[in-house]
């Protein structure tokens, strides 16, 4: 099997195809770089409208999360590409890519958020209510600085999986690696060559992503232990 690998593994003429999968690359972190940058302050929205004490807005958060979370994000993107243009809204394709992830995505980090708030001791809550601190004043001070230590190395972890899950953006036309590897070896035909080379690009960045996350889970853990985030009196001291 291997010998049979190594004879079509091919990088003759890579020079003519590697710009293009550049490109593709290209396209791919522009990608996960505008759907990140729009799930994450998203999915916290979401979160304390779950948080909220308005029983509206945590029924609507919650149907919001698990109807997300309940259908492909496959078919999320179809919905938005090819249903939606019939109710006169439509996007190109790499807008239909970002809204359509970014909204799945910041589903599931409403999930995160809501989890890291709830890691937050509740004896330190109570004691901010006894110190008449408002609930924005802390959520601020107190809830959001401890939660963030809580969710950032879940939240790396989402964002290396959306860089590989912006290859199903390709089912709308969206010229990012996979399809970009897609259209160069329907041409060329060396397909052990060029997916071989794309599951390399694909490690190239994920690998130093997951190896920063884990350097921050364990920055965050320590951190934690030995220099706890402000509580409740501390916070209402410096103010």
């Amino acid at each position: 099997m291997l010998t049979t690998f190594l004879a079509l593994f091919d990088l003759h003429g890579a020079g003519d195809y590697m710009p293009a999968l550049l490109r593709g690359t290209a396209t791919t972190l522009a990608l996960t770089a505008c759907i990140m940058s729009i799930s994450l302050p998203l999915g916290l929205v979401i979160a304390l409208a779950k948080l909220s004490h308005t029983r509206i807005l945590r029924i609507c958060a919650s149907a919001y999360i698990e109807v997300i979370r309940g259908t492909p994000a496959l078919l999320q993107l179809f919905y938005i590409y090819f249903v939606l243009p019939s109710f006169g809204i439509r996007f190109d394709p790499f807008m239909a890519g970002v809204v359509g992830l970014s909204i799945n995505y910041s589903a599931y980090l409403a999930e995160v958020y809501r989890a890291g708030i709830a890691a937050v001791p509740q004896g330190q809550i109570e004691a901010a209510k006894a110190l008449g601190m408002s609930r924005r004043k802390m959520l601020r001070l107190i809830v959001l600085p401890q939660a963030i230590r809580v969710v950032i190395p879940p939240l790396g972890n989402y964002g290396i999986s959306l860089f590989k899950d912006t290859s199903l953006v390709s089912i709308v036309t969206v010229k990012e690696l996979i399809f970009t590897g897609q259209i160069v070896s329907s041409t060329n035909f060396q397909y052990a060559t060029i997916f071989t080379i794309i599951g390399a690009i694909y490690f190239a960045f994920s690998y130093p992503s997951a190896l920063l996350v884990r350097w921050l889970e364990r920055r965050m853990s320590v951190g934690a232990r030995s220099r706890p985030v402000g509580n409740a009196s501390q916070a209402a001291a410096t103010q």
